[in-house]
């Protein structure tokens, strides 16, 4: 399995580096400190996985969509120090396949590697947690909708949203903004193709990572 370290801290390609290494079964076959060195060896350097902190200097997001599309083939793993949860569903939705913290141990961190370069998404408990804990359920997040545009939704798509987020049906809805369900049912489609989502939990996941709502409302509904 061919492995490209991409990391701006030396003493952290080092150590996964020496943890690859000593596992066999990887062949480190480059390591970049920057994206333009990444995009360079991906060019050159065919591989299974590129292991990447996309957070560290010189890296950004933008690099991961850049890196997928000179190789559709090679997966991406990333891993980076804690993050929000709406950081982890970009991510995931640029390209990045695998994701867990710096600091999950050494069986997890080879296993992602193991388990990416296979083509399976794999996360660390850690990385998980964080992304439940804002209502979002990876398997609800569109992969082949991601685009660099901005989302531009009207006052009455985000108006709409933050009621659907509240758990309003769509003739609840109408009802209470004094629409016919018709209407109501086209913003709906719209808004769902704007963000790019597939089900209502998508419509949720967005009104709370851009905090239409608070994931506290959720917290609290369940006390209750």
């Amino acid at each position: 399995m061919h492995v490209i370290l991409a990391d701006s801290n030396d003493l952290v390609r080092v150590g996964i580096r020496t943890i690859l290494n000593s596992n066999g079964g990887f062949k480190i076959v480059g390591e970049a400190r920057d994206k333009k060195e990444l995009l360079e060896q991906i060019k050159n350097f065919p591989a299974t996985v590129v292991v990447i902190d996309y957070t560290s200097a010189g890296f950004d997001i933008d690099v991961i969509p850049k890196i997928t599309a000179l190789d559709k083939n090679v997966k991406i793993l990333a891993i980076t120090p804690e993050q929000s949860a709406q950081t982890l569903v970009d991510a995931l939705r640029s390209g990045v396949i695998s994701y867990v913290k710096k600091d999950c141990d050494l069986g997890e961190i080879i296993n992602a590697v193991e388990e990416t370069g296979r083509g399976h998404k794999f996360f660390c408990g850690k990385i998980l947690e964080t992304i439940q804990r804002a209502s979002i359920d990876v398997n609800d997040i569109d992969f082949e909708s991601f685009s660099c545009e901005p989302v531009i939704l009207s006052e009455r798509e985000n108006e709409i949203i933050i009621l659907i987020a509240e758990g309003l049906t769509n003739g609840q809805i109408a009802e209470q903004l004094f629409l016919s369900n018709h209407t109501i049912n086209t913003h709906r489609k719209n808004i769902m193709a704007k963000l790019g989502v597939k089900n209502t939990a998508g419509i949720v996941m967005y009104a709370v990572k851009t905090d239409l709502i608070s994931p506290n409302k959720f917290l609290f509904a369940a006390e209750v």
